[in-house]
């Protein structure tokens, strides 16, 4: 099973449609924050066809109207403040802030993590636990990218835009 994992999107609409179009192979996405606005929610839930689970960041606004875009789009479940998920037979944790993900993947807990916040693409093994951050869709601080996790091989690859 192959896992997109996106984070800080900053209501980069234009970069958020380059990465959807390269989503095709993947079948859920994880989002670690900082979508911004409802409409990048509106986006994500209709760019992606399968289950799309977010942790809210630091900079998400209208949390109200976030709910009622999820509601309406089906697709998309929120996580607060952290998703515990079981993908593809692989215990899974999402959070934005980069002190809770090495937390989590200190604990030995999970297979993966994934966080955010920084806007810094990095891979690390913790122990057994691989942490992933897969960068910024916004493109602010260097290249945009975002990270595919395959379950298969609890390997997660960064893809720029």
């Amino acid at each position: 099973m192959l896992v997109a994992v996106l984070s800080d999107i900053h209501d980069n609409i234009w970069n958020l449609d380059k990465a959807l179009g390269a989503l095709r192979d993947t079948s859920t996405l994880l989002c670690c924050g900082d979508l911004c606005s409802p409409f990048t929610l509106k986006m994500l839930a209709d760019g992606f066809s399968g289950p799309v689970h977010v942790v809210f960041g630091n900079n998400d606004g209208d949390i109200a109207l976030m709910y009622t875009v999820a509601a309406q789009s089906g697709n998309i479940t929120f996580h607060k403040p952290i998703a515990q998920l079981e993908l593809g037979g692989r215990r899974i944790a999402m959070a934005h802030y980069p002190e809770l993900g090495e937390a989590l993947g200190l604990c030995g807990k999970y297979d993966a993590v994934f966080s955010g916040h920084s806007h810094r693409a990095d891979i690390t093994r913790l122990g057994t636990t691989l942490w992933g951050n897969p960068g910024e869709v916004m493109g602010r601080f260097g290249k945009p990218s975002f990270g595919v996790y395959d379950t298969q091989t609890d390997e997660f690859a960064l893809r720029y835009i």
